[in-house]
């Protein structure tokens, strides 16, 4: 038996594909056979799988120039029933159900939403089937889509409450250089504490559409939540075993979590920065207040300006006198009643405590 009883683990493109793009199938069936192994241990795993735009990719031939939205939507619809076609049939070797979730940013991006797909994907824990997870690439549109898989494997790790979140890349973590570089080292142990972002290159990948820069962010907030994080190379022989097991010669990253869980509400705000549908700009004396270790609420008196039209119970952000994110919440009121109660004394909340989550 394995000391975890549930884990989120993403696995990217750059594991699933070849260099030419197409689907490589030893290497899945390889994973496939691992996470069956943690399965039948009474492990419950909420699997995030990259690789249908790629896979689609390798598939057609398209005939003219495609505008880039256009071209995931194309590649994904082929690409996500030969990726989801290939989990069933190997899933279905080893006498294991699987499924396939697809979601966008927009049907996460309500509380009532983000509950329904929770339900979703726990009555199938609940059963033993498999969650496949993936973005639904044919119906995103830019402004809509998620930086990438990482992204979403961070609010899928918070939504549905697991102990850890497991990145599978193609490299063995994160470097305090470039990974090629003959003096560059994998970080083994990162403190959320401490930002390392200057170390990190910011290259995307090959297939994918993210980085490591964009993995250690979302890693280092997950972490901030309670949830373990580690980043690993997916094409390391019997790597999940491996890791559940703690084996200490397997090289990875991993980010320390928070000895403080948060709320489920906050954990849900704490990835909706980009659901915003609005800002709330606040003075120095307020940021001190929301930062200190007391908790406080976002008063009226402490903020300068508003930006933007939203509702009561929208999502904003919350900004400093420098431009700069200090955490977003949920608003008691619109922009039109914040607006008149900007500056003010001894009013209300705007954003309680409860409904706010800082950087």
């Amino acid at each position: 038996m394995y000391r975890l009883k549930r884990i989120a683990l993403k696995i990217g493109s750059n594991v699933l594909t070849r260099k030419d793009g197409a689907l490589d199938i030893t290497r899945m069936s390889s994973l496939v056979d691992q996470i069956a192994e943690l399965h039948r241990k009474g492990l419950e795993i909420v699997l995030i799988s990259s690789g249908a735009v790629a896979s689609g990719r390798s598939e057609i031939q398209v005939k003219g120039k495609l505008d880039d939205v256009s071209a995931r939507q194309l590649y994904s619809a082929v690409g996500q029933a030969k990726l989801i076609n290939r989990y069933y049939n190997f899933f279905k070797e080893h006498g294991i159900a699987c499924g396939q979730v697809l979601t966008t940013k927009e049907s996460l991006s309500t509380r009532r939403h983000y509950l329904n797909q929770k339900n979703c994907v726990s009555v199938m824990l609940e059963n033993k089937v498999i969650p496949i997870m993936n973005e639904n690439d044919t119906i995103a549109v830019t402004e809509l889509m998620f930086t990438d898989n990482d992204e979403l494997s961070g609010m899928i790790a918070a939504m549905m409450n697991v102990e850890a979140l497991i990145i599978l890349s193609n490299i063995d973590g994160i470097y305090n250089g470039k990974p090629e570089s003959s003096g560059s080292n994998v970080i083994r142990e990162i403190d959320i504490k401490k930002d390392i972002s200057a170390y990190i290159q910011t290259d995307k990948s090959a297939f994918g559409r993210g980085g490591m820069l964009t993995k250690y962010r979302i890693a280092r907030k997950v972490a901030k939540e309670g949830i373990e994080v580690v980043i690993a190379n997916g094409k390391a022989e019997n790597i999940l075993p491996r890791l559940l097991e703690n084996n200490s010669d397997v090289v990875c990253s991993r980010f320390l979590p928070s000895q403080k869980t948060p709320s489920g509400i906050k954990k849900w705000i704490a990835h909706s920065d980009s659901f915003a549908k609005g800002e709330i700009h606040i003075n120095a004396n307020a940021v001190k207040a929301l930062l200190g270790e007391k908790a406080n609420s976002l008063l009226p008196v402490g903020i300068t300006a508003v930006r933007g039209d939203f509702e009561k119970d929208d999502i904003v952000r919350i900004l400093d006198e420098n431009g700069q994110l200090v955490g977003v919440g949920k608003v008691s009121c619109d922009s039109r009643k914040t607006l008149e109660l900007t500056g003010k004394k001894g009013s209300k909340p705007v954003i309680h405590y409860d409904y706010l989550y800082l950087e």
